[in-house]
């Protein structure tokens, strides 16, 4: 195992970071740092204070070896720095010991003192852990993922009773799923970072408790400003499942095994997406029962409390930076010598640089990225037309089937099946078929084949779109059961599109997996949350069959993306300041 630095020639390295822009990581990453693992970090201080700090990530990541997955303590040190932003600038003034004393001789030896992992197969490294621990932290957060989204959509059956309470025009009520899902876009940009420096299960927790805290005041709500403003800090709060989860079965599940890692984010989002197709069934026989509007919030609350309650007791810290600094608090609690510490203590927070860099990352990444732009614009209009269907299902079904509205829940059924349907394809065919390549190919990663099942779905995506909107609007002449059918490959597009580009960025974006999941996250929820403001008038004005010829052809429009990443991925990647380009 190699030999790790000392927190003393960390802080030489870093004197200047300070004054250094963080924002871009290819500042914070020593250019010798391969040569430095490979010569056990023997000139490793003299390289810092030469280098100043100023390397690339493409060198870090250019490692087809287990550290592609677990990163060394000198990667850890050198990923810290691009996470938080600030190691202390030990140029300033030090304050004295007191008592009049001088201060204490160094440390002998001080790279001795610093932890790591024993090795690939330490039993601390999440990797290691047993199946059936890393299965129950799993269910927790998945029971936590589909309450969030659960939260989303359970509220539409509600939206005419709204109008009715509150006197308002439909398009004002529909403003609470609105809203909720804009939370959905901005509470990442918080989320992300915190994980990144508080670890995962932390920014979970109180997320999760804001939710419950929110949830109940909207159904307690006297007045629809008040349920308008929860609502939108419920969205913010049921984000961070949305951004944390995926990147905590990145820590715990390597890229092949019993259950590897694109079975788990297969598994999660499958959650996600079928999420907003149940709750509306289930809200819409609340709003037709005694129960009334009020208990489809009730009901969110009790279950989010309940999956608070199990986090709490069940979860543990999956982030490797954090587990070495309990590691390091261990060890120093039971030996006494204080002089003990992990990578990530050596950390200082600068409210103003985790506003500026850290919580911004994100957006950078965002804008400069041309794999999660292009995958978040698409990403972004499936999610447009996910909460499409919240307003186009009832439109259909409830106005020109004339359901009732419990009965006029009930298409989404067809929605959900189709999404069950490609999850099951992609667990059973897809994934075994990426493990078989990668050890064909004797490599760790190859993010672009986790993009295969889109390369099908969308083809699938923009039949379900014209089936739908073209029988839908045709009432008086075609079976409800015609457009309800459609729903199983506008489900197995929308699932076959969105899985495997979480997995695929999670892949490309190893190391910064939980900002780049954010930015997706982002924009994808901006375009969900403006579906519900004009679903209405666009039905309304030119009706179902041209709504979905338009939908249909951006559908159309955008199916090259996958094409186009799948064939020139790893170029792109090649050139990326943040991508894995191994």
């Amino acid at each position: 195992m190699q030999q790790p630095i000392s927190a003393q020639d960390s802080h030489e390295s870093s004197t200047s970071s300070s004054s250094n822009q963080i924002d871009d990581p290819e500042k914070f990453f020593s250019k010798d740092l391969e040569a430095n693992i490979n010569n056990n970090n023997n000139n490793i201080n003299n390289n810092n204070n030469n280098n100043n700090g100023d390397f690339s990530p493409q060198q870090l990541s250019r490692r087809n070896s287990i550290a592609s997955e677990m990163p060394s303590l000198d990667e850890q040190e050198a990923i810290s720095r691009v996470l938080t932003g600030r190691i202390p600038d030990l140029n300033a003034p030090c304050p004295p010991m007191g008592g009049d004393r001088d201060y204490p001789p160094l440390l002998p030896q001080q790279e001795q003192y610093r932890v790591d992992f024993t090795g690939p197969d330490d039993p601390l490294h999440p990797f290691n852990w047993p199946l059936s621990k890393k299965i129950v932290i799993a269910s927790c957060l998945g029971a936590t993922t589909f309450t969030s989204v659960w939260g989303s959509s359970v509220f539409s059956p509600a939206l005419g009773e709204i109008s009715e309470k509150f006197h308002v025009a439909n398009v004002v009520s529909s403003l609470t799923i609105a809203l909720f899902v804009l939370g959905f876009a901005s509470g990442p940009i918080i989320w992300s970072p915190l994980s990144e420096l508080y670890g995962r299960k932390f920014p979970i927790v109180i997320a999760l408790f804001l939710f419950t805290c929110f949830t109940f005041a909207t159904a307690t709500a006297k007045d629809l400003q008040t349920v308008i403003i929860c609502r939108f800090f419920s969205g913010i709060s049921a984000s961070a499942p949305l951004t944390i989860v995926a990147a905590v079965f990145a820590d715990i599940f390597p890229n092949t095994g019993a259950i590897s890692r694109g079975t788990a984010i297969n598994i999660f989002a499958a959650i996600v997406f079928s999420g907003p197709m149940v709750a509306p069934i289930v809200g819409g026989f609340i709003v037709q029962s005694y129960l009334g509007w009020r208990w489809t919030e009730y009901l969110t609350g009790i279950m989010s409390g309940t999956t608070l309650l199990a986090v709490v007791l069940f979860m543990e810290e999956t982030y490797t930076p954090i587990i070495l600094v309990h590691k390091a608090q261990i060890i120093r609690e039971r030996t006494g010598n204080w002089g003990v510490h992990a990578v990530h203590e050596n950390v200082t927070l600068d409210l103003s640089e985790i506003i500026t860099k850290t919580i911004t990352r994100p957006l950078r990444m965002l804008v400069s990225e041309p794999i999660i732009l292009l995958l978040a614009i698409y990403n972004g209009f499936c999610y447009l037309i996910l909460y499409l269907c919240l307003s186009s299902y009832p439109y259909a079904f409830r106005g020109l089937y004339h359901f009732a509205l419990n009965l006029s829940m009930l298409p989404y059924l067809g929605i959900l099946i189709g999404m069950i349907l490609c999850a099951i394809l992609m667990i059973l065919f897809f994934e075994p078929r990426y493990e078989r390549k990668l050890l064909q190919t004797g490599v760790k990663s190859n993010p672009e084949l986790r993009l295969e099942p889109v390369l099908l779905s969308a083809l699938v995506f923009p039949i379900g779109l014209f089936w739908f909107f073209w029988t839908a609007n045709y009432a008086d002449h075609v079976h409800w059961i015609v457009p309800t059918i459609s729903g199983i490959f506008t489900g197995f597009g929308l699932m076959g599109i969105m899985v495997p580009s979480m997995n695929y960025i999670v892949d490309a974006y190893l190391w910064f997996a939980a900002s780049a999941l954010a930015a997706l996250t982002f924009l994808r929820s901006m375009f969900g949350a403006s579906a519900p403001l004009f679903a209405d008038f666009m039905f309304d004005r030119i009706h179902l069959n041209w709504s979905g010829l338009l939908l249909g052809l951006l559908a159309v429009a955008m199916a090259p993306v996958p094409y186009l990443f799948f064939a020139y991925g790893k170029k792109i990647r090649g050139v990326s300041k943040y991508a894995f380009d191994g």
